[in-house]
């Protein structure tokens, strides 16, 4: 199973006997919030039009417990996540493809929730609601309830301190901006720069213009140069909290490198004063 869908093939998989199960998780990480400003409001872009019998779905609420010294979107309570990928009509022997506002961070956080959790099939809409050509509606569905029962532990996760051993073990990536890697300016968090040992890679590479993914080829062989294949053992990724995290994993997948998620990322990392910091454009 790809990683990812076209717009064209899920437009034909909508038209089968059994489509697959959509979840549109538009979400935007908003500095302006920080500052006072109002947040993007995910739901009211979903209301005003989506992909027919596509389910909304809240990253913040859905997809992340509360902020706090575990970062800023630590993983939910697993049950509560089960409850919403049923409520949305989820079940491990259907097909799910989620999609985004097209940046692809939130939807490649769902797929990555969805893989950890032990679901077989999921693919990401490459693109998002921006390469999709079919209808918009707005009416709200009402989905036949799933039957998924989360089981965590399908897919890599790290803690604080496995990211730490494998940035000495391993490659681990940083997918963050590389400004914000080298520590010239943080927006967000409490110190700029990274984690000792990691290699800077912004996800923001991983795409083309228009936000779809690069050929596999192409991404293996940019990985490749940053030390992360197939066969080079170990492979992590952390951003900010997690999120743009996941869409580098995702990119990964294409590529055909497993890598492991260190969910709590720099928000967790930089909040703990005892952990090192790393500025600069060198790993160490």
């Amino acid at each position: 199973m790809n990683a990812i869908i076209s717009a064209t093939e899920l437009a034909s998989e909508s038209t089968g006997g059994t489509p697959p199960v959509l979840l549109d998780v538009r979400w935007q990480l908003s500095v302006a919030k920080a500052a006072g400003a109002a947040a993007f409001d995910g739901r009211a872009e979903y209301e005003a039009g989506h992909i027919p019998g596509a389910v909304f779905v809240d990253l913040d609420a859905d997809l992340a417990g509360p902020a706090g010294a575990a970062g800023r979107h630590p993983l939910p309570d697993v049950d509560s996540f089960g409850a919403v990928m049923r409520q949305a009509g989820v079940s491990a022997d259907r097909d799910v493809v989620v999609y985004d506002g097209g940046q692809g961070w939130a939807a490649a956080r769902t797929w990555w929730m969805l893989r950890w959790t032990g679901h077989p099939s999921v693919r990401v809409l490459d693109g998002g609601l921006g390469a999709w050509e079919g209808p918009l509606e707005t009416a709200v569905p009402s989905p036949e309830p799933g039957t998924f029962e989360p089981a965590p532990g399908a897919v890599g996760l790290l803690d604080a301190d496995g990211a730490a051993a494998l940035a000495r073990s391993g490659i681990l990536l940083d997918a963050r901006a590389a400004e914000r890697y080298r520590g010239d300016v943080e927006p967000i968090d409490r110190v700029g720069g990274h984690i000792p040992g990691a290699v800077s890679a912004p996800t923001s590479e991983n795409v083309a213009q228009d936000g779809r993914f690069l050929p596999a080829d192409a991404l293996a062989s940019r990985f490749k140069s940053l030390g992360a294949s197939g066969g080079s053992g170990e492979v992590g990724v952390y951003c900010g909290s997690g999120v743009s995290g996941a869409h580098e994993v995702l990119a990964l997948a294409v590529a055909g490198i497993d890598a492991a998620l260190y969910v709590g990322s720099w928000s967790e990392w930089s909040s703990d004063e005892s952990r090192p910091v790393a500025t600069g454009p060198d790993p160490q």
